[in-house]
């Protein structure tokens, strides 16, 4: 084990999100994994409205009728691109327990970012919102996969009927076999990578 700062960012890496640039904190996740950290609520209300409005664009041709995400990075997205499709409504899959999720639809995720295993909830009182609709599900960035799989699998429990996964970037391919045929359903405004330490300090790209 290297004795290793995570909350240190390691470096700079310049990412395009679609017609967008942003100067992004490489952030270690483990002892030889790091990440371009995409914080969507710290880049303002001009970017997601426009990463919104360039989403949607790539999900307007499956004729989409409900917006879901997942809490919380995924919230400002759902919101912009619901805005820019024309829809008045949109689902937000929660993390935390709250007192109205007592008896909500539920399946276990767990995530690059927030380690260890949480669950994924659909609160019940939503799903006639969703059930028999085309649903997009969008979030900020797509990397294990294990969160869509998960927000797809509750979908799907609902009676919705998922037509596309839109993401602001793709990091990595893992999230690929983890989604299986899922995988063909996500459109994405850019890439961000998943670097490798190496012994001798430099970090690679593995994706």
């Amino acid at each position: 084990m290297h004795d290793l700062d995570v909350t240190a960012p390691l470096g700079i890496h310049r990412a395009r999100i679609g017609t967008q640039e942003l100067d992004l904190p490489v952030m270690a996740v483990s002892d030889d994994l790091a990440i371009a950290l995409l914080i969507t609520v710290d880049q303002g209300v001009s970017f997601a409205a426009r990463a919104g409005r360039e989403l949607a664009g790539l999900l307007e041709p499956f004729h989409v009728q409900v917006v879901a995400s997942v809490a919380t990075m995924g919230i400002p997205i759902a919101i912009e691109v619901s805005r820019a499709l024309g829809i008045d409504d949109y689902l937000v899959l929660q993390k935390t327990p709250k007192i109205h999720l007592g008896d909500a639809l539920s399946e276990p995720v767990r995530s690059i970012t927030t380690g260890g295993t949480q669950r994924l909830l659909f609160d019940r009182n939503r799903v006639g919102v969703a059930k028999g609709r085309p649903v997009a599900l969008v979030d900020d960035v797509i990397s294990t996969g294990a969160s869509m799989r998960a927000a797809l699998a509750l979908l799907r429990r609902a009676g919705a009927d998922p037509v596309a996964v839109g993401v602001l970037a793709t990091e990595g391919t893992a999230w690929k076999k983890t989604l299986g045929p899922d995988a063909e359903l996500v459109r994405s405004l850019g890439r961000l990578p998943l670097l490798r330490r190496e012994p001798d300090g430099v970090l690679r790209d593995i994706a």
